[in-house]
């Protein structure tokens, strides 16, 4: 990720921009209000302490939640938060949204004045309808604002089908209400993972592989060719950055997880030469095609991708092949796309066409709104604008998705593992189309760590967990079910995001912030209904600091975890001992906010570290610790008897590899940067200009570029052979 962080020693004063708190209100109220809507009071720090939240920041926090206080606020505010929050669940008829394991019986409370008659009923998602029985089950009534409310207890029976559905309520013969309701999987069984099976696969930066035919960045032909390269080596899956939506148009954000939307696809990925309608054209206009693609093609070894330039020269190309015209056929799927793209494809498209037309993604006040009047009046004009974005996506997804077509017809069992970030820009579309989703004047970030000592913003809004409720997770199963258009796996980053996040004033430090919970029964079972209609398999990126409880729940679901070599170690501090890893996991050497392992056998996160000034340690002081860190690692290698005495780097990476081979994880990967020896990291955590993050292009050890045409013409890859050879095939 893409951090915007400030890193300070761990004993620095940091100061605080929390707005003033009125000094008498009570502690133990606040703290009572938080627990009430899943706010935490306390958090563990890095150095294993507990530490209590600021009054005043959970009240800002609550206040972002649409709770009905302030920092301002007295004790009586306090005091009828309070009370409204315990009523809240009285005052609506039917839940807000209910979420229920298929085979699971549950109970579905129905809320009324007290005395009056309700009908209550289903709608499937097939059209099927039906009425829920009542129970016999008294409940006393309560007293909401002078009247009393009762409850009626219904019951969904286990035997609904999994799926999106609706339930409705009609009181004393009045209109009915509705709610949804989300019938989800105990756990999910993807064909790919059943009986005992292990897979290896490679992990890579898709935009960082280029071919010579490209246009300056990577693109889905040239992921259809790695993925082709990848499996012809015997990988079964490949695992790719984020493909999430970017800015229509200069300055575009480097870094994949910081997308515009996670609901459509970054068209930056289009190969304009493989768009059918480019062959209609006249061979002059195609040569002009030709040009605009050559202008931004630099092979010098010394270049970084320039997305801004690139894109440009693609856009303009991309416009010229829209003009031409499409066959009927042709005609008819593109009118399919949009219809099924519906209000959310017309609203990104409308964002789209605003923003090129504006010159930014900070639209004007006129256009704050897709309701706007103004925003309307820029639709009727400009039409073909937004259909051009529109068929924009429709081109987009059909060229990545031909991408995992091409990995399983060659043989991957899992073929493209997408990723899906975990947040989006605060003045993308998706903010734009629905601003109430999302908390008012809050980000999401990291709490302070040894990593990141003042803690970590990400400047990306947090969706509010009642709205995603009141949305039935609509959000949120679009997300999931776009990105899995495009691959036969997800790996969900930052997976406690569905469990909670932690929230922070956008004008504020990190340490102003506090965890927000969302309802994971709810999240996740949205997540699992999504695999399971894709026979998907689900990784969740559960790095860190993690309750165990946390992991023993998503491996009860049938998610997969994540263990990176480096990071599992014993109490000790030496390294996990390879039978002792969990086998519910993707398992790997490295990840992308690690360098290359080469690149870390050689220290270059400590010397990139201390040339922009962000180590708070003496520099020999970390590079002692590196070098122990790296002689526990072979000395547990030779353990295994995976590596010699005196061993070479590239005997210390094969062992490395081995090692992790030899545990029983289901999946384990090899990064394509290791395969060629590439040193320089793709992202440096704790940085965002000073490095060129998400911008380095594939190289080897010697900082020369591979081309995706040099990994064709290879006898095959040493490392993946070392990886076949240590899974046994």
């Amino acid at each position: 990720m893409n951090e915007d962080v400030l890193e300070v020693g761990p004993d620095a004063d940091t100061e605080s921009t929390t707005a003033y708190v009125n000094p008498d209100v009570d502690h133990e109220l606040v703290r009572k209000l938080a627990d009430l809507n899943g706010v935490a009071t306390y958090f563990w720090t890095w150095g294993g302490s507990q530490q209590q939240v600021e009054p005043g920041n959970l009240l800002r926090v609550l206040e972002a939640m649409g709770v009905a206080v302030s920092p301002h606020s007295s004790n009586h505010d306090v005091v009828e938060a309070i009370r409204a929050t315990e009523d809240a669940p009285w005052l609506d008829t039917l839940p807000i949204c209910t979420v229920v394991r298929r085979g699971d019986w549950r109970d579905l409370p129905v809320h009324v004045v007290h005395g009056d008659s309700v009908h209550v009923w289903y709608r499937l998602e097939d059209g099927t309808t039906g009425d829920l029985a009542q129970l016999d089950r008294y409940v006393p009534p309560r007293e909401v604002d002078g009247r009393w409310r009762g409850r009626a207890t219904f019951e969904i029976p286990g035997t609904f089908p999994l799926g999106y559905h609706t339930v409705f309520a009609e009181v004393n013969g009045a209109e009915a209400v509705s709610a949804p309701l989300i019938v989800v999987p105990h756990r999910i069984d993807p064909s790919a993972l059943r009986g005992d099976r292990r897979f290896w696969g490679v992990n890579a930066q898709a935009y960082s592989i280029q071919s010579h035919s490209s246009w300056g960045v990577g693109d889905s032909s040239d992921l259809s060719d790695l993925a082709a390269i990848t499996a012809g080596e015997g990988a079964q899956f490949l695992l790719i950055n984020p493909l999430h939506a970017a800015e229509p148009l200069a300055p575009i954000e480097n870094s994949p997880y910081l997308p515009v939307t996670r609901q459509w696809l970054n068209v930056s990925y289009i190969r304009p030469e493989s768009v059918p309608e480019y062959s209609m054209l006249p061979d002059g206009v195609r040569d002009d095609v030709e040009d605009l693609r050559t202008s931004v093609m630099n092979e010098d070894d010394d270049v970084l991708l320039d997305r801004d330039s690139c894109w440009a020269a693609k856009l303009a190309a991309l416009k010229i092949i829209y003009s031409a015209p499409r066959s009927v056929h042709r005609e008819a799927l593109f009118q399919g796309f949009c219809m099924d793209g519906g209000e959310q494809l017309e609203n990104y498209a409308l964002w789209s066409a605003l923003v090129e037309d504006t010159g930014s993604v900070t639209l004007p006040d006129e256009f704050s709104s897709p309701l706007a009047p103004a925003v309307a009046q820029f639709a009727a004009a400009h039409q073909e604008e937004i259909d051009f974005h529109k068929w924009l996506q429709w081109i987009a997804l059909d060229q990545l998705s031909d991408c995992n077509h091409v990995a399983t017809q060659l043989g991957m069992e899992i073929g493209l593992m997408a990723d899906l970030a975990v947040g989006i820009h605060p003045e993308g579309s998706e903010v734009w189309a629905d601003r109430d989703a999302f908390a008012p004047g809050m980000y999401v970030g990291a709490p302070p760590d040894m990593y990141s000592q003042q803690g970590q913003s990400w400047s990306q809004p947090p969706y509010s967990p009642r709205q995603l409720a009141v949305r039935g997770y609509e959000p949120l199963r679009t997300v999931i079910a776009t990105t899995l258009k495009l691959a036969g796996a997800l790996r969900i980053d930052h997976i406690l995001g569905l469990f909670r996040l932690w929230w922070l004033p956008k004008d504020g430090s990190p340490a102003d912030g506090t965890y927000v919970y969302y309802d994971h029964e709810a999240t996740v079972g949205v997540l699992l209904l999504e695999a399971h209609r894709a026979n998907a398999v689900l990784i969740g990126e559960d790095l860190g600091t993690v309750e165990p409880w946390v992991r023993e729940y998503l491996a009860s679901r049938g998610i997969l975890g994540t263990s990176v070599l480096w990071f599992e170690k014993e109490g000790s501090g030496w390294p996990l001992h390879a039978d002792q890893y969990r086998r519910d996991i993707l398992g790997t050497v490295n990840t992308h906010d690690l360098p290359p392992t080469q690149g870390y056998i050689e220290g270059i996160q400590t010397t990139l570290r201390d040339k922009l000034g962000l180590l708070v340690e003496d520099v020999e002081d970390v590079r002692a610790a590196d070098r122990e860190e790296q002689h526990r690692m072979a000395v547990r290698l030779r353990e295994y008897g995976l590596i010699p005495e005196d061993e070479t780097d590239v005997e210390f990476m094969d062992g490395l590899h081995r090692y992790i081979c030899a545990t029983p994880a289901r999946l384990v990967a090899a990064a394509l940067v290791d395969a060629v020896g590439e040193k320089r990291p793709q992202n440096l955590p704790g940085t965002n200009t000073e490095y060129p993050n998400w911008r380095v292009p594939l190289a080897d050890g010697e900082g020369r570029r591979v081309w995706m045409e040099d990994l064709a013409v290879q006898e095959g890859n040493h490392l993946f052979a070392v990886m076949r050879e240590a899974m046994g095939e």
